[in-house]
């Protein structure tokens, strides 16, 4: 089958593409264009995996590229977005124009060329703080940042075209993904990435509770929810995560166990949202994907969880792969 992957140069989108290329899918792959020619985490799989690939650089905002590399396609994975939340306080306007926009030209490209079926892709921040955990997918909806907003808009307009157009649309929402590539705008890469450097960590607030998934966990899900021949799930929205809930305070401990370091922990008030928008605890109840599709993670429960860590801290202590990351320094 031939599909196409927004958002492929990304670290959930390299890993997807790789994986969707090794089960021996046509896979065209879009990256964001820019004048160095770089094609994100795209530029260090393997040559084996690459030569496979019709990479395009493009833009998702532009409708009339959009259509072009959608037609032909029998399915699309769209993950393109804007998803740094402490840029969405800076620039709104841009995650508006990326994820609301790029993702209505993704489905209306979508109808217009009958593709068989469209996997969006979400994020537990459209949750906001639990409200009662673990959190289903009938949880209400709370924008508190403008990347959340943006996202729950998105979803919303996936909704929409599957209501309106029957536009066989799935949308995916994966709770807090890690592994190897993640940037450090996330919390796991910021705390290996110190640690692995000096037992001195810079950190935000250590209190919230995360669902952490390693991302093979999330591309083995996105492909399921792609291979399922269930129609009930067309339309619907699942939740992707592993039912294990742990603070950012006690996951830091972990890596500190792993490397053998007992962490100094100094929090930053630059590295913490404003009080409102901070999402106190994400802890997802997987169950509605589990019965649909027959999905589950490898890498369940507080184990699971430490053996994934361990295999993601043992990457990133790599030097060939921590060069890529500058723990000195916080950006948004």
């Amino acid at each position: 089958m031939k599909v196409f992957v927004t958002g492929a140069g990304g670290f959930i989108g390299s890993h997807l593409t790789e994986a969707l290329v090794r089960k021996g899918y046509d896979v065209r792959a879009l990256v964001h264009y820019n004048a160095l020619g770089k094609k994100g985490w795209l530029d260090h799989i393997t040559p084996e995996i690459a030569k496979e690939l019709d990479i395009v650089a493009g833009d998702i905002r532009d409708i009339t590229f959009v259509r072009r590399m959608c037609k032909g396609m029998d399915g699309i994975f769209h993950l393109a977005a804007l998803i740094g939340i402490p840029y969405s306080y800076v620039n709104p306007e841009s995650y508006i124009d990326t994820n609301i926009k790029g993702t209505m030209n993704v489905l209306e490209s979508a109808r217009d060329f009958g593709i068989s079926k469209v996997i969006h892709t979400s994020t537990s921040e459209v949750y906001g703080s639990a409200q009662y955990a673990p959190i289903d997918e009938k949880h209400p909806l709370q924008g508190q940042s403008p990347y959340s907003a943006s996202k729950i808009g998105a979803d919303q307009m996936a909704r929409a075209y599957q209501n309106s157009f029957e536009t066989p649309v799935i949308t995916v929402r994966p709770f807090n993904t890690f592994g190897p590539r993640q940037s450090m705008r996330a919390v796991i890469p910021t705390i290996i990435t110190q640690l692995v450097n000096s037992p001195k960590l810079n950190i935000g607030s250590i209190t919230p509770t995360r669902d952490f998934s390693h991302v093979d966990d999330t591309v083995s899900g996105f492909i399921t929810a792609f291979e399922s021949d269930n129609k009930d799930m067309l339309g619907q929205v699942v939740n992707l995560g592993s039912g294990f809930e742990i603070s950012i305070g006690e996951t830091i401990d972990l890596v500190g166990e792993i490397l053998g370091i007992t962490p100094e922990v100094t929090t930053e008030s630059s590295r913490e949202r404003p009080q409102n928008s901070e999402v106190n605890r994400l802890f997802a109840d997987n169950s509605k994907f589990k019965e649909l599709s027959g999905w589950a993670p490898e890498y369940a429960g507080k184990e699971g969880f430490k053996r994934a860590l361990e295999s993601v801290v043992e990457w990133y202590q790599k030097p060939e792969n921590l060069k890529h990351f500058d723990h000195t320094n916080y950006t948004v």
